[in-house]
């Protein structure tokens, strides 16, 4: 398995809290491994009283792109194994994002694609360098994005942003997304982790309480604006036919194409 994710206090500001992806050579996209850490990271954090703030960032020029496809051929052809990916080891790791109780700013710089995109989903505030990138082209490889994440995109980006992501494989820049209403802020290249850290320093002098109550009531405003849809959400992933794409044909031609760095017959 390859790549990690760490966390720690930063040395002269220990109210907040940094959690860098890193899986080098591949522009930080997520393994398996890096789920399980990014889960116990923010579980970590959140037992703590100390920490005022969290900051996400990729480490290397780029947030995250996407899911490590190299490790795909070991499960995602196996309908259990599959849905076993998507509902525990990935959704459990984005759930311990949206239960911080402390405001998370995603500081994106590069690449912030599928696994990526989602991760800064469930961020509070979304910081991003001029050039950065977003999308889930992963039609291209042959697979669709499973309901949940979907779901959490969607909300995240808006029904039509993610439409064309998701439908058409659009990548768009950080000024669409910003327009958007997704980005907090658009800063100059290569000056997205020094604005983060000013954020982040900012909101540490706040009171606690108020920002822990504050994430509370708006986490409780999410669930009631759309409780609904949500249960549909939660139904439809329930279903065993929401994974049996596993072992298909267009499935495994889109991994291998990747893989084998060559397009894709569909």
């Amino acid at each position: 398995m390859s790549g990690t994710v760490t966390w720690q206090l930063a040395p002269d500001q220990q109210r907040v809290a940094w959690v860098t992806l890193e899986n080098e050579g591949k522009f930080n996209a997520m393994s398996r491994t890096m789920w399980r850490d990014l889960q116990s990271a923010f579980e970590q954090i959140g037992a703590r009283t100390d920490v005022r703030v969290v900051v996400v960032q990729g480490k290397g020029g780029h947030f995250c792109s996407g899911g490590d496809i190299s490790e795909y051929p070991s499960f995602r052809f196996d309908t259990e194994k599959l849905r076993n990916f998507h509902e525990v080891e990935v959704w459990c790791a984005l759930q311990s994002l949206l239960a911080c109780d402390v405001p998370v700013i995603a500081g994106i710089e590069g690449n912030c694609m599928g696994a990526g995109l989602e991760i800064a989903c469930c961020c509070d505030l979304r910081l991003a360098g001029a050039t950065a990138r977003f999308g889930a082209p992963i039609a291209r490889l042959g697979f669709p994005m499973a309901p949940r994440e979907a779901a959490l995109v969607a909300k995240g980006v808006g029904t039509a942003v993610a439409r064309a992501m998701l439908l058409a494989a659009e990548v768009l820049d950080a000024p669409a997304l910003h327009a958007q209403g997704f980005l907090t802020q658009v800063v100059h290249d290569g000056h997205c982790g020094e604005q983060a850290r000013a954020m982040a320093v900012r909101i540490s002098t706040l009171s606690p309480q108020a920002t822990r109550l504050n994430k509370q009531a708006l986490r409780r405003l999410d669930a009631l604006l759309g409780p609904h849809s949500q249960a549909l959400w939660v139904e439809s992933v329930q279903n065993q036919d929401t994974f049996l794409y596993a072992d298909s044909a267009e499935h495994r031609e889109g991994i291998a194409a990747f893989l084998e760095k060559r397009s894709p017959h569909f």
